[in-house]
C-alpha cells in the first residue's frame, strides 16, 4: 500500500476537507443547520482519535501523518473559534480564553519549527492531549448550543469548557516552553 495513502491518513485528510463545510454551516442563521455543522465538528474531532489509533493498530505510521494530525487539529480549532467569536457565540470576557488558546498554538508551532532547526523533537504530551480534547468539547457545546437555539444552560456550559480548556492550554504551553528553554 502507498505509505501516503493509509486509512488513517486519509481520515485526516476529510477532517481538514471538512472544515471549510462546517464554518461554511455555522454561519447560517438556521439552527438546524447550525446542528448539522456541530455533528460535523464531533464527528471530525472523534476522527482525530481515531486516525492516530488506527495508524499504531495497522501499523499505518508515517511522517505524512504525523505532520498532518496536529495540522488538521489546530486548523479544526482556531477556524471554529474565530467563526464562533464573528457569529458572537463567544462574546465579551469569553473572548480570552479563545486567545488564549489561538495565541498558544501558534507560539508553540513556532517553538517547534526554531527546535527543529536543532534537530531537537518536542513529543505530544499526554496534558496536550488532554488539553485538545477539552477544546474540542467545549468548541462542540457551544456550537450545539446554537443549534439548540442558544439555549442558555447549554451555552453556558460551553463557556465554562472553554475557561477550563484555556487553563489546559495554558499549562501545556508552559511544559513545552519550559522544555524548549532546556534545549536552547
Amino acid at each position: 500500500m502507498n505509505k501516503k495513502l493509509t486509512i488513517p491518513n486519509i481520515i485526516t485528510f476529510i477532517r481538514i476537507i471538512l472544515i471549510p463545510l462546517i464554518l461554511y454551516l455555522l454561519f447560517s442563521d438556521d439552527p438546524k443547520i447550525v446542528l448539522i455543522a456541530g455533528f460535523l465538528f464531533i464527528v471530525s474531532s472523534i476522527s482525530d482519535f481515531f486516525d492516530g489509533y488506527l495508524a499504531r493498530l495497522l501499523n499505518q505510521t508515517s511522517k505524512l501523518g504525523i505532520l498532518l494530525d496536529p495540522i488538521a487539529d489546530k486548523l479544526l480549532i482556531a477556524s471554529v473559534i474565530i467563526v464562533l467569536i464573528e457569529t458572537r457565540v463567544i462574546t465579551h470576557i469569553h473572548v480570552i480564553p479563545a486567545i488564549i488558546i489561538l495565541l498558544r498554538e501558534i507560539a508553540i508551532s513556532g517553538l517547534r519549527e526554531f527546535l527543529a532547526n536543532y534537530n531537537e523533537k518536542v513529543p505530544v504530551t499526554f496534558i496536550a492531549k488532554i488539553k485538545t480534547t477539552i477544546q474540542m468539547i467545549s468548541l462542540s457545546i457551544l456550537i450545539l448550543s446554537v443549534g439548540f437555539d442558544f439555549n442558555n444552560t447549554i451555552w453556558d456550559a460551553g463557556l465554562i469548557m472553554l475557561w477550563i480548556s484555556a487553563v489546559f492550554t495554558l499549562y501545556s504551553g508552559y511544559s513545552y516552553i519550559k522544555k524548549g528553554l532546556t534545549i536552547i
